[in-house]
């Protein structure tokens, strides 16, 4: 490896951290690069996974003090989201390319458009919780459906990972009534574990380009501080629209691919 090609994927790296911990989709910045590079696709994708863990943690710490009050929270849903991790790594594993990848789109354009319309869903949602004879919507754990839907995101993120921030923003806002700033510190503790599973898998069974981690590594650790200290300063209604675009990006990039 050149020392230009460290660089770019360095600074892929810090870029991806920075998406990460704001929204999601920050593998369609490092993933791209290493293929760019000729790293073989699923070397980079293990590779990028593995080495965007600490930036996952990074953005965690970043995020700290919204994350306060919410350890059971954490906790309970992200259970699923670990049992997401494995299962989706296992499928990156032992299935073709194309059996997962061909529902992607769909997956990424759903989340888009949970979040587009998060609010006034979130209204329906809260109404038909609050009508006559409904079951109360839990305050902790939001509506039924959030942690089989965080275990699917879960899925996808083990198996690839971008826009998995685009898809839990959607079903975290939708789902859970709380602040969109507390929730995407949620956001992150659940893809940290999601990456952090996947990556001790893919460390055990599948081939790691050590030098790339490292270089990610490195990047997305500065990025997700980065990303905390932009993330937290956006209002709610930016920070959805940021989230939107991004997601539009990540669609775009899978249907031209």
């Amino acid at each position: 490896m050149s020392p230009l090609e460290a660089v770019a994927i360095g600074l892929a790296g810090v870029a991806a951290g920075t998406i990460n911990t704001v929204v999601g989709s920050g593998t369609l910045i490092t993933f791209p690069t290493l293929l760019a590079f000729g790293v073989p696709p699923v070397t980079a994708n293990v590779s990028n996974t593995v080495g965007l863990v600490p930036g996952s943690v990074s953005g965690v710490v970043g995020y700290r003090r919204e994350l306060e009050g919410q350890r059971s929270r954490s906790i309970r849903i992200g259970a699923a989201s670990l049992i997401g991790g494995i299962v989706g790594a296992v499928l990156l594993l032992v299935l073709p390319k194309a059996a997962f990848s061909a529902i992607v789109p769909i997956l990424v354009g759903l989340g888009i458009v949970l979040v587009m319309f998060q609010p006034r869903i979130s209204r329906w949602v809260a109404a038909r919780h609050d009508a006559p004879g409904a079951a109360p919507r839990d305050p902790v754990l939001g509506a039924w459906w959030v942690r089989p839907g965080v275990l699917l995101a879960g899925v996808y993120g083990g198996y690839f990972g971008a826009a998995q921030g685009v898809l839990l923003m959607g079903i975290l806002g939708v789902g859970i009534p709380e602040d969109l700033q507390r929730l995407n510190a949620l956001k992150n503790v659940l893809a940290a574990l999601v990456n952090g599973v996947a990556g001790l898998i893919f460390i055990v069974v599948a081939h790691v380009d050590w030098q790339i981690v490292g270089l990610i590594a490195v990047g997305s650790v500065i990025g997700g501080q980065l990303g905390a200290t932009v993330g937290r300063r956006l209002p709610g209604p930016v920070l959805r629209a940021v989230i939107v675009v991004v997601g539009v990006v990540a669609l775009t990039v899978f249907l031209v691919s």
